[in-house]
């Protein structure tokens, strides 16, 4: 037992020189923080959608508690979400670059989830705060119609030694998918590859549109006001 808890102690210092190493070359290595105190994960509407989308994957049940025990420790560092791509470094027993690939929403069921939508979404601000109706939540949050990556459209690449086709570490991306919602909601139009601003109606749109401009919400920080960081 003593060996075990040697050899776990020598493994967090290697990863600690490696980071040391790392930020002394110039490179950013930028903790994902996940709340601590809390059960959840993720807070606001798209962040909890996606950590609850999740559950839904049966073939996943046993690996992915440990991917959140991994966020939770800080392990999760570089997160960045891109159309159809996340990518991380993670903190094991090294330092691993992992990417969750995940296939771009196909055009005929975007088109779909755009047509049962029409007319009900009023605003961009609504839907990035999960201000919508029960109808309009119940489309885009259907575990197999809906806006969330089924499991068969997910592919996981991990640098770590475990050839499981979901090892901890791309478990704890997944959830840290979650975690960055929270504070960006549009990335998650990002990673599925589709325009948000198509599911407004067209009074909505036009809001949109005005917002760079001169409009009357033009001046405001948005953030501030719906309690949600926005992108660039």
């Amino acid at each position: 037992m003593s060996w075990d808890f040697e050899d776990a102690a020598e493994q967090k210092e290697r990863v600690k020189r490696e980071i040391a190493k790392r930020l002394k070359r110039g490179e950013v290595m930028e903790v994902l923080e996940a709340p601590q105190g809390s059960k959840k994960l993720a807070t606001t509407f798209w962040g909890k959608a996606w950590c609850d989308h999740l559950a839904t994957y049966a073939e996943y049940e046993h690996r992915l508690p440990r991917g959140r025990s991994y966020l939770r420790q800080g392990n999760v560092y570089n997160l960045t979400i891109e159309p159809g791509l996340v990518s991380a470094v993670v903190a094991g027993s090294e330092l691993y670059e992992t990417k969750v690939h995940i296939r771009p929403l196909e055009k005929e069921a975007w088109e779909e989830l755009v047509a049962q939508c029409e007319g009900q979404v009023g605003s961009m601000l609504d839907l990035l705060a999960g201000k919508l109706g029960e109808g309009v939540l119940k489309v885009l949050t259907d575990p197999e119609a809906g806006l969330f990556p089924r499991a068969r459209e997910i592919r996981f690449d991990c640098s770590c030694p475990d050839h499981a086709d979901l090892c901890k570490h791309a478990a704890a991306v997944l959830y840290g998918v979650g975690v960055k919602l929270d504070a960006q909601p549009e990335l998650f139009f990002t990673l599925r590859s589709v325009d948000g601003g198509e599911l407004l109606s067209a009074g909505g749109r036009g809001v949109v549109e005005g917002l760079g401009g001169e409009s009357e919400l033009g001046g405001e920080d948005l953030g501030a006001l719906f309690g949600i960081e926005l992108g660039e």
